[in-house]
């Protein structure tokens, strides 16, 4: 039996996992790796009313579940396009150039992984095709609550507008403070976008009417997506199947792999930028120098105190879900990480690049130590929509293909249906399923 990794907490911040000189199997460092204390289970029980509520009464229990939960009831549920008009006039010129320029470049790199058609002649006259279909509709969720997120409107709308898809609807929390509209900023980036069809509705209500539709509001979408709290991810799990859905999100994550070489201070500013988000928020530092965990550590206790968000920094640092792993090597390090499957994960060694290439596991990697988490949540050119609690060991983040279907064409001749024909007879009668041999046959004897 392996005696369990022992946990110290050294300065103030972080908790750290030793892990030195510790073979573990891979269940055990599953068991080990540190996590938010998340049950999308148990949210269920509570949104499963709320979406049938919604279904039944329309209109009436989304104006009702507005003002439970967001303090407000909208005087108008879709948003009036002079209001998203209004916000882009008033919308600062800077954050608008950098709106524009995260625009330009998430559509040409998501324009660019739109997958080609294919076609394969499998012998004369018999031809196999593939083309990539995007869905009619998608509802793109944007979350409100502790920050606001134009950047969250730019890589679900670009990225459905780079599928090609014709109807897109984008819903977020209304806000008290805007009389009950979402927030300018996020009205804003749908301006910019060209999106009109908004609405005023958040939480698992939400998804329960792109889900479903409301008769004279808002017509059923096919596929949802976009990151929310437990109760949106809730929700998604109760209507996927009737509609598609990119992932149940949950708490952000970081996970850093660094060495001797990295820069202690850029270390802690990346792990103290995922922890703003979010009191769950997830900061995990893997390293094999114990000379740089102690740097980080005291970088991150300076940069802490400083911070604006304070409250929910430390209790994001704090919590179960955020440490500093000590590994043996490098290997250990990659293990650990694969192990993790972080949603976020920087690579801050001597040669990033070749450790970057032996993850397995991750939503997004981040190379080398110019290259950090905010940059992608905003103007890389990536998606920021990524799998969290672990889901990357099979999920992706957010791609074209989210909003695509691969269908496939069978176009055969009557010599190439002639020259298999007999084969698949044999295989249907093989199944017992004689009427398809015959189906087959009766093209054959013409």
């Amino acid at each position: 039996m392996v005696a369990r990794p022992r946990r110290t907490r050294v300065v103030s911040v972080l908790t750290r996992i030793d892990l030195r000189e510790r073979e573990l199997t891979a269940r055990e460092l599953l068991a080990v790796v540190p996590r938010a204390d998340i049950n999308v289970g148990d949210a269920l029980a509570v949104v499963e009313p709320i979406i049938e509520d919604v279904r039944v009464r329309g209109e009436a229990a989304l104006r009702e579940l507005g003002e439970r939960f967001d303090g407000v009831a909208p005087a108008h549920l879709r948003v009036p396009e002079e209001e998203i008009a209004r916000a882009l006039e008033g919308l600062d010129p800077a954050v608008r150039d950098a709106l524009e320029e995260a625009i330009d470049r998430v559509g040409r790199f998501h324009r660019a992984t739109v997958p080609p058609p294919v076609d394969v002649e499998l012998a004369p006259g018999a031809i196999v095709s593939q083309r990539w279909v995007p869905v009619g509709r998608v509802g793109l969720y944007v979350p409100g609550g502790l920050a606001v997120y134009p950047s969250s409107v730019v890589m679900n709308v670009v990225t459905a507008q780079a599928a090609g898809v014709p109807s897109i609807a984008v819903t977020s929390p209304p806000q008290r403070a805007f009389g009950g509209l979402p927030h300018p900023t996020i009205l804003a980036a749908c301006a910019l976008l060209g999106v009109t069809e908004v609405y005023a509705v958040g939480g698992a209500q939400a998804v329960a009417m792109l889900a479903h539709g409301v008769d004279d509001l808002c017509d059923p979408v096919d596929v949802i997506t976009g990151p929310g709290n437990v109760y949106v991810a809730a929700a998604k799990r109760a209507v996927n199947g009737l509609v598609g859905i990119d992932s149940e999100a949950g708490p952000t994550e970081i996970a850093v792999i660094a060495d001797s070489t990295a820069t202690p201070r850029f270390v802690a500013a990346d792990l103290l930028s995922q922890a703003e988000h979010d009191p769950m928020a997830g900061s995990v530092l893997i390293t094999d120098s114990v000379d740089l965990a102690d740097a980080v550590e005291r970088e991150l206790g300076a940069l802490v105190d400083a911070t604006t968000h304070l409250a929910r920094t430390k209790e994001a640092l704090t919590g179960r879900q955020s440490a500093i792993i000590l590994t043996s090597g490098i290997d250990q390090s990659v293990a650990v990480a694969d192990a993790y499957g972080a949603e976020h994960l920087e690579i801050h060694t001597a040669d990033a690049r070749d450790v970057a290439a032996r993850i397995r596991n991750a939503g997004a990697v981040f190379v080398g130590e110019h290259s950090p988490v905010p940059l992608g949540d905003y103007l890389a050119g990536s998606n920021h929509v990524l799998p969290t609690g672990g889901t990357a060991r099979f999920a992706s983040g957010l791609g074209v293909t989210a909003f695509l279907k691969a269908v496939s064409y069978i176009d055969y001749s009557a010599d190439a249906l002639a020259q298999v024909g007999e084969k698949v007879v044999a295989l249907a009668n093989a199944e017992d399923l004689p009427a398809h041999g015959e189906a087959i046959r009766a093209r054959l004897e013409r």
